[in-house]
Order: C-alpha cells, then sequence, then structure tokens
C-alpha cells in the first residue's frame, strides 16, 4: 500500500509540473486546441492554482465545462517582446492599427452570441465614426480588411470566435464574404490580464499620450500589495503607511519569480536591490530552488543570473536558436563578432556584419537583398537577440549579455554546393556547460 502511494504521489508531481510547464508557454489553454494538455490541467488545477498563486501571484481558472483553462500572468514591467501576432505575413507581430481594432472589435462582440463577419464589419465602423480619438474603420480600402483579419484570425486562435460557416480569410478579397460566427462572450471577458480595468482610470482622452506610462502602471496595481486605491492607483501620500512587512515581502517575492518564470533569463543587474536581497537571502534561495524543482525546471544559477532550463521544451513558446526565420538565423550569426567585441557594436558595424552575411551567402535572405536590406537584416537580428536576453542597448550601442556567451558556432558539412548553402546548413549552435539533445541535457533552444 506504501508503495502504491508513492507512486501515485511521484505521478502527481509529475503531472503537476508539466501543467505548469504548459500553463507558463500557453496562459490561455483551451480543450479544442489541446485537449491532453487541458485534461492534465482541469485534473491538477487545485495544486497548480496553489503554486501560482504563492510563486507568482497568478491567478488560475480552469472552467470544466466551458472547456478553457485561464492563467493571468500580471508583469510588473511590461514590455513589447510579446506582441500579439498575425496568424498570416510570416507572424508579423501587431501594430497600432490592429490593437485599436482589436479594442473595438472585442467591444462589440460582447453583446453578440451570434454574429457575421458583415454586421460585425458594419458595427465596428460605426464605432470607429463615433469615436472622435480613433480613426474610422473603412473596409472599402483592402490594408483595412487585412487588418480586421488578422484581428478575426486571433480572436479565433483564442477560441472566442468561431467559424460556424464560411472562411475568415475570404473578406480579404471581398467585403461581401459570408461567415457566421459563434461567440464565447465569457472567454473574452477572461481575456484581459489586468487587475485594474481601464474604465476606472478616468482621464480625458486629450491627456493618454502624455500621461501613458503613468496609467499603464494605474492599470497593474494590485490591491494585495497594500496602499490606499483610488481610481485605479495607488496613493503616494498613504502608501508607505499603509504597506505591511508582510505585504512587502510578498510584493518582491512575487515581482522576482514573475520574472524568473516568465523570462528566458533573469540577471542580477536588472534587479533592484531590495529584489536581489531577499532572491539572495536563505528564504528566497529555498523558495526558488523549491518552486523550480516543483515546475519540473533545471536551475542554473550563476555570478551574472538565474536561468530556468525545461528539459522537455514544454514551457518554450519561443526557440533560439531557431531556423524558422531568417531573423533568428542571422541573430544566431551575428552573436559571434558581437560577443567578440567588448565594448559593443554600433548599429552601422552591425549593418556592415549583415551586408557580409549577404555576399556570402547570396542565395539565402531574399526579402533583404534590397539596397537598406543589410540594415533591415541587423535590425531584426538584434530584436530577437533583445528578446531573448542575449543583447541589450547601451548609450548608441548593442552589447551581448552574459547569456550570449553560451552560444557558439561550430562548422558542419553540407552535401550541397557551396553556392547553394544557406548560412542555417553551414553552422550549429553549441553552448559551454550545455549539450546537444541526443546527449540527454536540454539543448539552448529549451531555455525558458
Amino acid at each position: 500500500m506504501s508503495t502504491l502511494a508513492n507512486q501515485l504521489a511521484s505521478a502527481e508531481r509529475e503531472e503537476v509540473a508539466r501543467a505548469i510547464r504548459l500553463l507558463l508557454a500557453r496562459p490561455l489553454l483551451t480543450e479544442a486546441a489541446d485537449p491532453v494538455g487541458f485534461g492534465l490541467v482541469r485534473r491538477r488545477r487545485e495544486p497548480l492554482a496553489q503554486w501560482f498563486d504563492y510563486t507568482c501571484g497568478w491567478g488560475l481558472v480552469v472552467e470544466p465545462r466551458r472547456g478553457y483553462a485561464r492563467l493571468t500572468k500580471i508583469r510588473t514591467n511590461p514590455d513589447s517582446s510579446r506582441p500579439a501576432r498575425r496568424a498570416r505575413s510570416g507572424r508579423a507581430p501587431f501594430d497600432r492599427r490592429r490593437y485599436v481594432l482589436l479594442c473595438v472589435t472585442a467591444a462589440e462582440l460582447l453583446s453578440m452570441p451570434m454574429t457575421t463577419l458583415g454586421m460585425l464589419a458594419d458595427r465596428v465602423v460605426q464605432a470607429t465614426a463615433a469615436d472622435r480619438a480613433l480613426a474610422g474603420f473603412d473596409p472599402v480600402h483592402r490594408p483595412e480588411r487585412m487588418a480586421f483579419v488578422d484581428v478575426l484570425k486571433l480572436l479565433e486562435s483564442y477560441d472566442v470566435l468561431r467559424a460556424v460557416d464560411g472562411t475568415t480569410e475570404a473578406y480579404v478579397e471581398s467585403t461581401e464574404a459570408k461567415v457566421l460566427y459563434r461567440v464565447d462572450a465569457t472567454l473574452l471577458m477572461r481575456l484581459p490580464a489586468a487587475p485594474v480595468g481601464a474604465s476606472r482610470l478616468a482621464v480625458p482622452p486629450d491627456e493618454v499620450p502624455a500621461r501613458f506610462e503613468e496609467l499603464l502602471m494605474g492599470l497593474l496595481r494590485e490591491r494585495r500589495y497594500g496602499g490606499a486605491f483610488v481610481d485605479g492607483a495607488v496613493e503616494e501620500a498613504h502608501g508607505e503607511t499603509a504597506i505591511t512587512d508582510a505585504q512587502r515581502n510578498l510584493r518582491l517575492r512575487h515581482s522576482v519569480f514573475r520574472r524568473l518564470f516568465d523570462d528566458p533569463v533573469l540577471y542580477r543587474g536588472d534587479l533592484a536591490e531590495e529584489e536581489l536581497s531577499y532572491l539572495t537571502s536563505l528564504t528566497g534561495r529555498q523558495i526558488m530552488r523549491r518552486s523550480a524543482e516543483q515546475a519540473g525546471f533545471l536551475l542554473e544559477e550563476r555570478a551574472e543570473g538565474f536561468l530556468l532550463v525545461d528539459p522537455d521544451a514544454i514551457a518554450t513558446d519561443v526557440r533560439f536558436p531557431d531556423d524558422t526565420s531568417t531573423a533568428r538565423v542571422a541573430a544566431l550569426l551575428l552573436l559571434e563578432p558581437l560577443c567578440a567585441a567588448p565594448a559593443g557594436m554600433l548599429p552601422v558595424q552591425l549593418a556592415e556584419a549583415g551586408a557580409d552575411l549577404l555576399r556570402r551567402f547570396p542565395r539565402w535572405a531574399k526579402a533583404y537583398q534590397s539596397e537598406d536590406g543589410a540594415a533591415r537584416l541587423a535590425d531584426d537580428a538584434v530584436r530577437v537577440l533583445r528578446d531573448t536576453g542575449l543583447a541589450r542597448m547601451s548609450r548608441g550601442r548593442v552589447l551581448a549579455c552574459p547569456a550570449a556567451y553560451r552560444y557558439r558556432l561550430t562548422e558542419t558539412t553540407s552535401p550541397q554546393p557551396k553556392g547553394e548553402r544557406g548560412p542555417e546548413e553551414g553552422v550549429s549552435p553549441r553552448g559551454p556547460g550545455s549539450t546537444t539533445a541526443s546527449d540527454g541535457v536540454a539543448e539552448e533552444g529549451d531555455m525558458q
């Protein structure tokens, strides 16, 4: 009986660890998209909710009958490294226009259990025309229809919209496209993760641009950490007296572990003094190691910072190295000269390195074979490196971060003629201290 109990306890720990990493990569998990993963989260929802609440202060809602699980990942330091992406056009990030249409479309869908594409487009036209702060939506123009389709495809990927009849992409070619949708308004209301509703920030539209950063931080204020709450913000006059030591420690734990479990790498230099003191304290280190073990991660502690490696690559939403895009291949290739320049590289130097790559591989990166292609290739590659925590900007220079030195390039052979070989076939990434998957240790690309 004791052996059976131990086996059951071990199986539960493994399932909880797998479900934690699954939700870290996919905070909105639907039964339609991943029935096996959703079944796992549904079975272990209680220990999962406890782990996320204690470790990161994130709430987990599991709706078995509606078929979705929503982890509300709140970030105290929001950035642009995780944009909404288009289902078409090489998964390019959303621009300002698409975000505006997304918000307006979501607002119009709240009262529509069923709708057609044409009816929804008409309501968006009326809503943008009635708001002087918004540019009007004009579906006569093809770029506008393309932006609208990108918004609808994103909502379809969340299972907020389900096409019952017709295909959304047909709207790009014609405004007469017939598509019938079923709307899940309950799931739609679960999408925002901000603890404070935007309607509570009573600010005139003319003041929003100048106070954008202040308002954004106001949306992220959480009551559990203390302070007087007025119109979605903490009153500074009362904040210090209202916050207790327990609330301050709670805030420190959540702010540190949110970044540890959600960012590719956590550098000591990026932490505030009190955050670093907490993380390096006896209590902080114990919680960090225990939490990483419970989630199934391998914890690496270095002089420069901390890194979590997922041996199964479950929590990895973006891989690096990765040859699925030209920018990612270029990012890997540019790491070598970047790491060889302790003082960093200027944008013009990176553009020259990009031009050298285009000369060496003339049949590769055809989208960048233009007059300004080398500079665009370098910019896109640097953006990849910054998003993965491998590079940073300082005084106009791009500097390699400590984690970048985990990678090196090794030559591989190719049966193709030299002139036809692309850079993704001529190099392979290896990091000191790590091995390939065949050796039984996580690859660098499995870094969470």
